[in-house]
């Protein structure tokens, strides 16, 4: 398959400069004295403006039109990228400067119902993400590139039939070189039938030796070799199966042998998966996938198994599945297990915590497990926040000289009281409903208002039991007066 992008650089420059879209612009770099255009976007070509014409030529075109430097290497960096997303179609993607890649699609084309499902996949996503993209799949990579290119019938070349496809398009669809095509032009050659039949020895004395190796590449009767692109290592594990697998028990199989060999890896250069994810591939060409989350990296086998067993249920096998692929997109440093654990308790600090919790999260999920650390701030519910990880640490310690409750509201409740005398403890208060009569109280504690922050009144904060033995945290707002505002905050032990 040969994929070819006819304005790479500015589709590239439009994403990042939606401003662009509907103007006018091209990149030039000197050449001999002279500013040439190296790349034009599609609305300058509408207007005449085309690559290798110069750019004062350009402007006597369109007044409009934007000039910008060429960047050197640029396109190179953007097929590399292109070409690694290319990957998940196939394992073995090359780049072809300055506008192109190259993909080996055998035995890949099924997994998306065949080569036009295959070819139209591609496509689509490369013109959605802001690519104007075409394609073509041939048998050789010659015939595959010049039909991208030049062809105007079908894509899909079928096997044996690259000659025939060639026929009608001109020289240049060989990728022949500038002075070749300048002798083919002279001569009259204007489409590859009109010299194809010729006698090899006539064509070599003519046009030389590359000429009849482009034209035998085309054709198939000479291999052309590509050079893959290598992905930067990812921490990821495929298992193909031999026979599609639709059990249960068969995918638990597969999910352990996939994490014995990605754990090993991850064990030897200290790191544990923090997220990961497991894709599967099914015959009819649907994509089930599952994922997992620690709060700490971990490479114990067993453990992450447990986490994917929750969630082997959610995976549907159907027809069967063909092919595992084991992802672990976010991973950290794990430190080295001490060899002997203390006897006392180890905190938070303790790998089976941090399983726990993990087993927890799959269960209820991870939204319903919270950890809280103090924080500096003087009224109630701003003085604790929640951590983001087991390993975050307080920027303080918590506050243990005050008397504060077991259970907190996140915004303190009105409630309806009667005290006996100004300042003093509520003897009856409602809440919800509710008539509780106060048998005991201690207070009040004032807590004053974080003026830096809001205005208003402070806080005076009571503990009071009622005959029932429940105990609450109250507190008045501001100074007595006629009609005082009452809360209830919390719920002690």
């Amino acid at each position: 398959m040969a994929i070819w992008f006819r304005h790479l650089t500015t589709d590239w420059l439009t994403l990042k400069q939606p401003e662009l879209k509907d103007l006018p612009f091209v990149f030039a770099a000197p050449e001999r004295n002279r500013i040439i255009i190296t790349a034009a976007n599609a609305v300058a070509e509408a207007q005449g403006v085309y690559r290798c014409m110069a750019a004062a030529d350009a402007k006597a075109i369109t007044t409009n039109l934007q000039v910008l430097d060429h960047i050197p290497g640029k396109e190179a960096k953007l097929l590399r990228q292109l070409g690694l997303w290319c990957i998940r179609y196939s394992p073995i993607v090359a780049v072809d400067l300055p506008d192109g890649l190259i993909l080996d699609i055998s035995g890949c084309a099924h997994l998306w119902g065949g080569e036009r499902g295959y070819l139209k996949e591609i496509v689509n996503k490369l013109r959605a993400s802001g690519y104007d993209a075409r394609a073509a799949i041939a048998d050789t990579v010659g015939t595959a590139w010049a039909v991208a290119r030049f062809g105007k019938k079908t894509p899909i070349i079928e096997s044996g039939m690259q000659a025939q496809a060639l026929l009608n398009l001109p020289p240049i669809a060989l990728r022949l070189e500038p002075i070749i095509l300048e002798k083919l032009q002279k001569l009259g050659f204007s489409t590859i039938k009109s010299f194809m039949q010729l006698p090899r020895t006539v064509l070599r004395r003519r046009f030389g030796e590359g000429f009849l190796l482009r034209l035998a590449q085309a054709l198939g009767l000479e291999n052309e070799h590509i050079t893959p692109l290598v992905p930067p290592v990812p921490y990821a594990e495929r298992l193909p199966c031999l026979e599609p697998i639709r059990t249960a028990k068969a995918i638990e199989i597969a999910i352990q042998k996939l994490l014995e060999g990605l754990c090993t890896r991850l064990q030897s250069e200290g790191k544990g998966i923090r997220k990961a994810t497991l894709k599967c591939y099914r015959i009819d060409g649907k994509l089930v996938q599952a994922g997992i989350s620690t709060n700490r990296g971990s490479h114990s086998v067993s453990h992450l198994f447990k986490l994917f067993e929750l969630q082997i249920n959610k995976i549907e096998p159907a027809l069967g599945i063909e092919l595992f692929l084991l992802e672990a997109y976010r991973v950290e440093d794990v430190d080295v297990l001490q060899e002997k654990l203390w006897a006392g308790n180890p905190g938070l600090q303790d790998t089976a915590l941090a399983e726990l919790l993990d087993k927890l999260a799959g269960k209820i999920g991870a939204h319903a497990i919270h950890r809280y650390l103090p924080a500096e701030h003087y009224w109630p519910e701003r003085a604790v926040k929640e951590a983001a990880s087991l390993k975050e640490t307080p920027a303080t310690i918590w506050r243990t000289d005050r008397l504060r409750p077991l259970r907190m509201l996140r915004e303190p409740e009105p409630i309806e009281v009667m005290a006996l005398l100004p300042d003093y403890p509520p003897k009856v208060f409602t809440y919800k409903g509710r008539r509780h009569v106060v048998e005991k109280a201690d207070g009040p504690e004032r807590i004053e208002r974080e003026w830096w922050r809001d205005k208003g009144e402070h806080r005076d904060y009571y503990a009071v039991e009622d005959t029932s033995g429940q105990r609450y945290w109250l507190f008045r707002l501001g100074h007595y007066d006629a009609a005082p505002q009452w809360y209830l905050h919390g719920f002690l032990a």
